[in-house]
């Protein structure tokens, strides 16, 4: 299973990641910024706290994570189908 070993936040809600099979890239995250839970990234400073959950996910708080299969496949343009 392929899980995030390492991220990195950037300036723009960009997140940098490092997946186990050595695949890196920058996601544009800006999209979601202020809309729902995302709130919470009104100040940047929060949008800092990013980390790898014990589950895998990409994390902020308890209620705010991202899938890192969707965006691995952002990552690498990989549809589900290739990815599995």
């Amino acid at each position: 299973m392929i899980r995030p070993v390492e991220i990195q936040t950037r300036d723009g809600f960009r997140l940098w990641l490092r997946y186990s099979d050595g695949v890196t890239g920058e996601v544009d995250l800006s999209h979601l910024a202020g809309k729902g839970v995302f709130e919470e990234w009104s100040d940047p400073e929060n949008f800092k706290k990013a980390f790898i959950a014990d589950h895998r996910a990409i994390a902020w708080t308890e209620e705010i994570e991202l899938c890192p299969d969707a965006l691995y496949m952002d990552i690498t343009g990989k549809s589900l189908e290739q990815f599995e």
